[in-house]
């Protein structure tokens, strides 16, 4: 991966500092309202897809990962994830908001994580509560899909509970749990290039702010390196696939029709289907980062720099409540 983009000029894709300094100062005024923090990543990029400031933010509140679009990523592959951080003591669960899978196991491991707070607060004598939690994530990563599923047809504010505004609401979520809701809460910073090449890959970045046939020319190249076999079954190519992406996007526009006068392949249509098949999971089941082969300590792994695919295989103030 990081080869091939020392080769091409890719244009540097980063959010503005403001609003992620904002996102994070609205974080940390909420953050003594929550028990638990479930942080939201791609299935299909879990490192490329988390803030390596998160640990520092949340200041060691028990935290939970949800591999959201795991019907995307390669199912050995999220596996494997899973076991790495659980193996660092962050308990992880795996998603599919749009379709509801893995959110009962979610909530369970939501309120385990909580209970010790609620029950301490309990025998303090307090007045018994549901469990609180907070959702973050980096955008487009399925935050809002993930809420609205969660919540059901209708989302129930509670009621006389700290930090109600209309910034943000408190969401029921069956009996024993409560979400805070907050919209734009995180937004990512990334100085690795191969970080920002994987969420452009996603669609984690506005397709507007980079030139999408280049990307899509650098997906061909990694997909050619690790699923050929699945790139030519699906385009109908031969095995021997070109190495230049660029080459590979062009035989692809071919194969689909993606012609105009003279013959000459529009690009930019082969690029929204090469983008499009893979972001749907037409192109197969994929995951672009690989399980570190260190583990690392609890709460404080990052996104390693280069990362590739894997192979197959307080209380006092909740008195106040």
């Amino acid at each position: 991966m990081e080869d091939i983009i020392k080769k091409n000029d890719l244009p540097s894709l980063q959010w503005f500092p403001g609003h992620m300094r904002k996102a994070q100062r609205l974080v940390e005024e909420n953050l003594r309202l929550v028990d638990v923090v479930i942080e939201l990543r791609d299935a299909r990029i879990p490192a490329a897809s988390a803030n390596p400031m998160l640990a520092e933010i949340i200041q060691g509140k028990p935290r939970l990962i949800a591999l959201n679009k795991s019907d995307l990523a390669d199912p050995a592959a999220t596996k494997a994830w899973l076991a790495h951080f659980r193996a660092a003591g962050v308990p992880a669960v795996a998603i599919d908001a749009n379709k509801g899978k893995g959110l009962k196991q979610l909530v369970a491991a939501a309120e385990d994580l909580a209970r010790p707070r609620t029950e301490k607060f309990a025998k303090a004598g307090g007045r018994g509560r549901a469990a609180r939690c907070m959702i973050l994530g980096i955008p487009n990563v399925g935050k809002s899909s993930l809420i609205n599923r969660l919540a059901g047809a209708a989302k129930t504010k509670v009621q006389n509970t700290p930090g109600v505004t209309r910034a943000k609401q408190w969401i029921k979520i069956g009996t024993n749990l409560d979400l805070l809701d907050m919209p734009g809460i995180l937004w990512p910073k990334f100085e690795d290039m191969t970080v920002g090449l994987k969420l452009a890959f996603t669609g984690a970045i506005n397709d507007d702010i980079y030139d999408q046939e280049q990307v899509a020319c650098l997906l061909l190249e990694t997909l050619r390196d690790h699923y050929a076999a699945r790139l030519a079954e699906r385009f109908k190519l031969t095995v021997d696939l070109p190495e230049k992406g660029y080459e590979l996007l062009e035989l692809i526009g071919r194969k689909r029709g993606c012609l105009v006068k003279g013959g000459v392949v529009d690009m930019e249509k082969a690029t929204r289907i090469v983008m499009t098949e893979f972001r749907t999971g037409k192109l197969g089941l994929v995951t672009l980062d690989a399980v570190p082969a260190k583990t690392p300590p609890p709460l404080g792994e990052v996104a390693p720099k280069g990362s590739e695919r894997v192979t197959e295989q307080s209380d006092e103030e909740e008195g106040q409540a």
